[in-house]
């Protein structure tokens, strides 16, 4: 298959819907609306919610009601990166190319604009009328994902962690530990919210979670090496911020082609959980191909 095509299209359907839900610019408030439009149709490659519309499709999902409960997660990985970029956490200038919300909105809107960007993706699938068709059981699984992937046992979690080990001389176990909290509890949720929306068997959702963890890791991994070896054209910020700040990543323990060939093993790891899926979880592989494989 053609992974490319297959991103753009999915990009497409849900940035449609993001735009069909969020506030016009004009809308009261006015600066809040535009500062969580700015941020949230900046570029992103939607990657989350493709994570999740593919997971959905591979155990047979076909309901529009999966546009919903995969946007929600873009809300959510929005939020995270406004609030990342705030002088109070990494304090960059720079964000896909533009400069950062606080930059543009100041520090206080910019806080503002995550929360309500947060608060939102909990009101998507939450919505009867969004996600019409969805066993209420369901529905209340994914909104518990939702949080455990996000929260204080997730993302923030994570956060917390990678905040606690700048400077310091942590081992790999604390450097993995941080990775899978930070950027693999999100992504976990991504895909098994997919499953859970289309009926997945118990067996589905516990291949699907492993799938979900090794590419967690392996995304990571594959930002690191970004991190060292990407131009600031290429990754639409500054490069080489992670030295800067003190951190240990993969390529301090692996060097650069030892990350690499760790990002690509756990890789092939996760195509393996999907060996029984057949066909339908083609995009999935892909796009687990596509992890390590990308420029930005």
């Amino acid at each position: 298959m053609d992974i490319k095509q297959y991103l753009e299209q999915k990009r497409q359907d849900v940035d449609r819907f993001l735009d069909s839900v969020m506030p016009p610019e004009s809308a009261p408030p006015a600066n809040l609306h535009k500062a969580m439009r700015y941020s949230l149709f900046a570029g992103g490659k939607r990657v989350r919610p493709i994570l999740a519309i593919a997971a959905y499709e591979a155990v047979g999902g076909a309901s529009p009601f999966i546009l919903p409960l995969a946007s929600s997660l873009e809300l959510i990985h929005t939020y995270s990166l406004i609030h990342d970029d705030l002088p109070a956490m990494d304090n960059d200038d720079y964000r896909r190319g533009k400069l950062t919300n606080h930059k543009v909105f100041g520090e206080a809107m910019a806080i503002l604009a995550g929360d309500a960007l947060l608060t939102m993706a909990f009101d998507l699938v939450s919505r009867p009328d969004l996600v019409n068709g969805l066993d209420p059981r369901s529905q209340v699984n994914v909104i518990q994902e939702l949080a455990a992937g996000s929260g204080n046992v997730g993302m923030v979690g994570g956060q917390v962690a990678d905040i606690e080990a700048e400077g310091k001389d942590i081992d790999l176990a604390t450097l993995e530990g941080v990775h899978r909290w930070k950027t693999g509890k999100l992504i976990r949720a991504s895909v098994r919210i997919g499953g859970i929306a289309g009926s997945a068997t118990a067996e589905q959702v516990n291949r699907l979670t492993a799938y979900a963890e090794d590419i967690g890791l392996a995304f990571q991994i594959a930002d690191d090496v970004l991190n060292v070896t990407g131009t600031r054209e290429e990754l639409g910020k500054d490069a080489n911020t992670d030295a800067s700040r003190g951190k240990k990543t993969y390529p301090t323990f692996f060097g650069v082609d030892g990350a690499r060939k760790l990002a690509d093993e756990r890789v092939a790891s996760a195509i393996a959980h999907l060996t029984d899926f057949g066909p339908k979880a083609e995009p999935l592989r892909e796009l687990a191909r596509y992890i390590t494989a990308r420029k930005n």
